[in-house]
C-alpha cells in the first residue's frame, strides 16, 4: 500500500500547511515547497489529497492546471493509491462502490478515477473476477 506520509518524509523541503486553501478546494500546492490541506478532511481524504498533491509536486505543476492535467494527476494518484492487485482482490466481494472504497482506504472519487482509466481488457478481467466470486 502506498503511504503518502512516508513519501512526504522523504521530501524534507516540503511542508504541510493545515488550512483550507480556498472555498471548495480540499488541498493545493505551490509546486515547490508547500502543500495546503483542509484540516476538516477525514484521514482517508487526507491520504488521497496528499497523494494528489505529491503527484503535482513530482510533475512540477504550479498554480491551477487545465482540466486535462488534473485528469492525468487524478489517474496517477489513483494508480498509486490502488494497485491493480488490490483492486482485483477487493472487487470480488465489494457490493458497492462505497464498500470498495472503504476496503481500499480511498475515497469513492479515487475508485472512480482508477476504474475509468482501465483498459477494456482490464475491465473484462474485473467483471470475470466479480462474476466468479458471486458463484
Amino acid at each position: 500500500m502506498f503511504h503518502p506520509w512516508g513519501e512526504l518524509r522523504r521530501l524534507a523541503h516540503v511542508i504541510i500547511i493545515w488550512t483550507k486553501p480556498a472555498p471548495g478546494v480540499p488541498a493545493a500546492t505551490d509546486g515547490e515547497r508547500r502543500i495546503w490541506i483542509d484540516p476538516g478532511l477525514s484521514q482517508r481524504e487526507r491520504r488521497c489529497v496528499l497523494t494528489h498533491e505529491l503527484v503535482h509536486l513530482a510533475r512540477g505543476d504550479v498554480g491551477c492546471q487545465p482540466a486535462a492535467v488534473e485528469r492525468e494527476v487524478r489517474v496517477a494518484a489513483a494508480r498509486e493509491l490502488v494497485p491493480w492487485e488490490r483492486l482485483v482482490a477487493e472487487v470480488a466481494w465489494a457490493r458497492s462502490l462505497g464498500e470498495l472504497a472503504d476496503e481500499l482506504w480511498v475515497t469513492e472519487d479515487v475508485v472512480v478515477d482508477r476504474l475509468a482509466a482501465l483498459s477494456p481488457g482490464d475491465l473484462r478481467h474485473l467483471e470475470a473476477v466479480r462474476a466468479a466470486a458471486q458463484n
